[in-house]
């Protein structure tokens, strides 16, 4: 197994978090960990898709970088594997491409992954989009008012304070950003969103999110709660304006 793991500083590197990087070209793999370092995260490479879904399966990460084109897995398939079953089933995935078609882009979001940049890509922009995904991770999600009050709407209960939530007896592993949006929705019942107010609300002010992304995300929500997504219950389609959580 090629692992490339950086040297921890001190407490505070390991205090700051540890970032999985999946990648097969080596120089782009070990340039992504020394700058992730020098963030004071502790990255570990993985050279393939089998050896990046091992270590998603058996050790906490609190972010995924997830080349598209690998050997063995490609990164669509681990994206979906650890969203579906791996102990990191709710940790931000930024995924990379080499394609620029933007099917391919929506095709990464739609797999679960919550942002994505194409190569060749500055490692600025780089730094800026892992601070981006952990700032998210560990504040609480910003349309969450209080966040502590949980939520419930018919079968449906989002916890904020445990990030978790269950409809009925079912579980529901939710990223972070389908966690965000589906508290958000479902704590203002009945209230209209537009589109541009759930790209502040959920992503920031990241400006390179569209309303496409929200429309992909809230396509993702749907599949995990709606009995039949394309008839929802929960989460409603207000046409020419947004979307919004229905008064059940």
């Amino acid at each position: 197994m090629h692992v490339t793991q950086t040297q921890e500083t001190g407490p505070e590197s390991a205090a700051r978090g540890r970032v999985l990087v999946v990648e097969d070209d080596q120089n782009i793999r070990d340039l992504v960990v020394l700058h992730l370092s020098l963030e004071g995260l502790t990255g570990v490479g993985a050279a393939d898709g089998n050896e990046g879904l091992a270590l998603a399966k058996a050790e906490p990460f609190d972010l995924i970088v997830l080349d598209v084109m690998l050997p063995g897995l490609d990164g669509i398939t681990v994206c979906r594997a650890i969203r579906r079953d791996s102990r990191n089933g709710d940790v931000p995935i930024l995924m990379l491409t080499a394609r620029r078609e933007e099917s391919d882009k929506v095709l990464g979001l739609e797999s679960g992954a919550d942002d994505y940049l194409t190569k060749p890509f500055g490692i600025r922009e780089f730094v800026a989009r892992v601070r981006a995904l952990l700032r998210r991770r560990w504040t609480r999600p910003s349309g969450a008012p209080g966040h502590s009050a949980a939520v419930t709407a018919g079968d449906l209960v989002v916890d904020p304070a445990r990030r978790h939530a269950r409809l009925g007896d079912r579980e529901i592993d939710l990223a972070a950003h389908e966690f965000e949006l589906l508290y958000l929705l479902a704590s203002n019942r009945g209230i209209v969103f537009s589109r541009e107010a759930l790209m502040g609300r959920v992503w920031g002010d990241d400006t390179h999110i569209t309303e496409r992304s929200v429309d992909t995300l809230v396509k993702r929500v749907r599949r995990k709660i709606e009995v039949d997504p394309a008839e929802p219950r929960y989460i409603l389609t207000v046409w020419g304006t947004g979307y919004k959580f229905a008064d059940v």
